[in-house]
């Protein structure tokens, strides 16, 4: 995400000025409450709900629902409360006179449209000097340098019927809980840079990047010669950097060591949006088949991950443990991998870690890690 909040705000007005609806300017049904009830209802900020609200309305143009006389501001307040919390909350339903029958068809709706949002805030670095910015914050972080982006599978937990139990099989994970996986990549300061697909938890993470079109443009070299950081549930490639599975020296050890550094901003991101976003907690019943509307949550809360984090909303407090990236699922036949890709890592490896720490550098890591473990110790989810 390269765009600065004042880029972005001026993007809205453009929007704002092509086609805006008419009740842009009407009194939100959000102004009846106050900033901290604003902020304990939705886990976001005053200026921060009123730019997603304008942003939906411009892509809302004809809105098909039981209740039509519902404004798109009282829609988006009974999906980010849904967002926020993983239910309705009585004192939204009781203001807009809506029963929890009529919710799911309100989310389902606003979810499509924020999830369409992406194309515009959930943007993979394109130019060569944004390719290089994201490169350098990555390499400031760890000392590995050439990285564009922290790739993982995440997984959100739902329920599914036991009866049916080819299909619950399915949905188990490598953790031994049902959910549904998406991969995942995003940057040093754990803005999501892509979301791609929505699976049964049995998936494995190689066949999500292989089957996933930025794994087919980063490995066709579309992004030019980077890497993109994975864990051990991937496979080495040309542009696939996985840690080193037996290290032998220190050399390798260290490299582990920056490695681990970068997945950690994954698993705070992840931590994040859990926070944030309650309802990725818990998903709720999914059917192999049929996962849109839960790949449309996943990728709104996405969407809106990147938006909070522009408008520097703070997380809302939780006592909950870190969630740790799923180990993932192992594909029974070993695959070989390329000598290439095997001499590119060792070649990265000697070029940039010595056989002893080096000082300085390791210090300036080892501060910036403390600063995301505590990031992602405020806002571990569970």
């Amino acid at each position: 995400m390269a765009f600065a909040l004042p880029v972005w705000l001026a993007v809205q007005e453009q929007l704002l000025g092509h086609g805006g609806s008419d009740d842009s300017d009407s009194p939100s049904c959000f102004d009846e409450f106050d900033d901290e009830t604003l902020f304990q209802l939705f886990n976001l900020s005053r200026p921060c709900i009123t730019f997603i609200t304008d942003t939906v309305r411009i892509r809302m143009k004809k809105v098909a629902l039981k209740k039509p006389g519902l404004s798109v501001d009282a829609m988006v307040m009974v999906t980010l409360n849904y967002y926020a919390h993983g239910l309705s909350a009585a004192v939204i339903l009781r203001r807009l006179g809506l029963a929890q029958t009529d919710c799911p068809a309100i989310i389902c709706m606003v979810s499509g449209v924020i999830a369409g949002m992406s194309d515009q805030f959930i943007s993979f670095p394109l130019t060569q000097e944004a390719r290089a910015n994201v490169a350098s914050s990555i390499e400031a972080l760890s000392g590995i340098p050439g990285v564009l982006g922290i790739l993982a599978p995440a997984h959100f937990k739902i329920r599914a019927s036991p009866y049916e139990k080819d299909t619950f099989r399915s949905f188990v994970n490598s953790m031994g809980y049902t959910s549904v996986v998406s991969q995942i990549i995003c940057d040093s300061d754990s803005n999501i840079l892509s979301v791609e697909k929505c699976c049964v938890g049995s998936t494995c993470e190689q066949d999500l990047w292989d089957s996933s079109f930025k794994g087919r443009e980063i490995e066709d070299e579309l992004h030019g010669p980077y890497w993109v950081v994975g864990g051990r549930g991937y496979f080495l490639s040309k542009h696939v950097l996985t840690p080193v599975s037996d290290p032998a020296n220190k050399k390798e050890q260290n490299f582990n060591e920056a490695h681990g550094k970068i997945l950690y901003v994954m698993q705070s991101t992840l931590c994040s949006m859990k926070t944030r976003f309650k309802c990725l907690m818990q998903l709720g019943f999914a059917q192999e088949g049929s996962l849109a509307k839960k790949s449309n949550i996943i990728k709104a809360c996405s969407v809106l991950h990147n938006i909070a984090k522009k408008f520097s909303v703070p997380l809302p407090p939780s006592q909950s443990k870190i969630e740790w990236i799923n180990p993932g699922k192992q594909r029974s036949v070993a695959v070989e991998i390329s000598p290439e890709a095997l001499k590119a890592r060792q070649d990265l490896i000697d070029g940039h870690f010595s056989d002893e720490s080096s000082g300085q550098e390791d210090t300036q890591s080892n501060s910036i890690t403390e600063e995301t473990k505590q990031e992602a110790d405020e806002a571990s989810p569970e």
